[in-house]
């Protein structure tokens, strides 16, 4: 029984970034050798186990075959005769196909290393176009290493496409989708992952909403961009910048699906693209089965990012009904994330990443005013439930007359 180290550990140990977890295969054993060390049986499809001690993950060497379609099309099969070069040939990319044994010797039979040193994501075998998550997988790790020079070497492309154009990605289930996307999201470079879905063709067949954005102009004096789907990417890229968590990212990824459903007759125009990408925003989250605070973030976003976009120039009124259609006083956190969303937003414009942006502080004066107020003892006798809402409404109202003077914005963004 031998036992290596594999995968993200010494790949990341090579490239000199911290190892987060350490993954274990071990070749020439059962799963009653293992058991009788003390190992833990946790895997449901292949024999994985948990180390008695550091609670790592250690898997039996294995071998896959494809019997159906999709990504759970496969029967896996486990003896102590499988070899470690047998169980790496079944992994997605080369420099994800190493091993290191206890005396730190690299094995590393399909050049994983070298690809490393040219910054490639190369998969390993024909074998990478029998499992459709391994699209998503390579746009997910350019999201995390684009800032370091990789790309995605031209061969894997042509491959990535030919298993969309074969309908492979369509047999992609919800889930494991919304895992990928959402993982990408989080990474330092997450349009990394949309442009190479895109260049795949398989944008439109897991995000056909955003997909559907590329191409569609917007007004050049307020993007510079014009491309919506590119000012989208730009937002992204911010969000990424600004270290924004993986809610504000996804609020600004669909905060602007109703531009694509804009007629054309109205081009560059967007009128109502705020209220018109609503029902898009819920069919992607449905679809995919967003997380409820994902979809609830990105549907503020979509609503109410113009609105802030004019904070400049709102009268007080029309702020305080902004506070209270995003249910700031009960919501603090979100409404924080709803504007930082907007700032990236105004922000991922082309030439405008440095650009001031003063609607934001006011929106946010506005908040901290309104939110200060309140009725007393006094104030609140004999009044019933309904009156005194309106007398703390009034009273925010004439508090934010006296805090929040009206200013001109001439950059509505959008």
């Amino acid at each position: 029984m031998n036992t290596y180290l594999v995968g993200g550990a010494v790949r990341d140990g090579l490239l000199g970034r911290s190892v987060a977890e350490r993954d274990w295969v071990v070749v020439g054993a059962t799963p009653a050798d293992l058991e009788a060390l003390g190992f833990l049986p946790v895997g449901k499809d292949f024999p994985v186990f948990l180390h008695p001690q550091t609670r790592e993950e250690y898997a039996l060497a294995r071998l896959e075959r494809k019997v159906a379609p999709g990504y759970r099309g496969f029967t896996t099969l486990f003896s102590p005769e499988v070899t470690l070069e047998q169980d790496l040939a079944r992994r997605d990319l080369t420099i994800n196909a190493m091993a290191q044994d206890a005396a730190g010797n690299i094995f590393d039979p399909f050049s994983g290393r070298a690809d490393l040193e040219r910054r490639v994501l190369r998969h390993v075998s024909p074998a990478f176009a029998e499992d459709p998550v391994r699209i998503l997988r390579v746009a997910r790790f350019l999201a995390r290493f684009a800032p370091l020079g990789f790309t995605i070497a031209a061969d894997t492309l042509a491959l990535m496409r030919r298993m969309v154009e074969a309908g492979e990605a369509d047999a992609l289930v919800p889930e494991r989708v919304w895992r990928e996307l959402a993982r990408a999201l989080d990474e330092p470079s997450p349009r990394s992952a949309i442009d190479a879905l895109r260049k795949c063709g398989a944008l439109r067949v897991v995000l056909p909403e955003l997909d559907a954005l590329f191409g569609v102009p917007q007004r050049p004096e307020w993007h510079p961009e014009v491309d919506t789907g590119e000012h989208i990417m730009l937002a992204l890229q911010i969000a990424a910048m600004r270290d924004a968590p993986q809610t504000v990212r996804f609020a600004v990824m669909v905060h602007d699906l109703g531009k694509a459903l804009t007629p054309r007759a109205e081009w560059p125009r967007h009128h109502a693209h705020e209220t018109r990408g609503l029902p898009a925003i819920e069919a992607l989250c449905a679809r995919l089965r967003v997380p409820q605070e994902h979809r609830e973030l990105g549907l503020l976003a979509s609503r109410f990012h113009t609105y802030v976009h004019r904070g400049l120039e709102l009268r007080t009124s029309t702020l305080l009904e902004l506070l209270e259609h995003t249910d700031a006083f009960r919501r603090p956190e979100r409404f924080t994330e709803f504007l930082e969303a907007c700032e990236c937003d105004a922000r991922g414009r082309g030439g405008l990443a440095d650009a001031a942006y003063p609607q934001r502080a006011r929106v946010e004066q506005a908040f901290a005013t309104a939110r200060a107020v309140a009725l007393s003892a006094d104030e609140r006798a004999g009044l019933p439930g309904a009156a005194i809402g309106e007398r703390l409404r009034s009273k925010r109202l004439a508090a934010l007359n006296i805090a929040v003077p009206k200013e001109t914005s001439a950059d509505p963004a959008g």
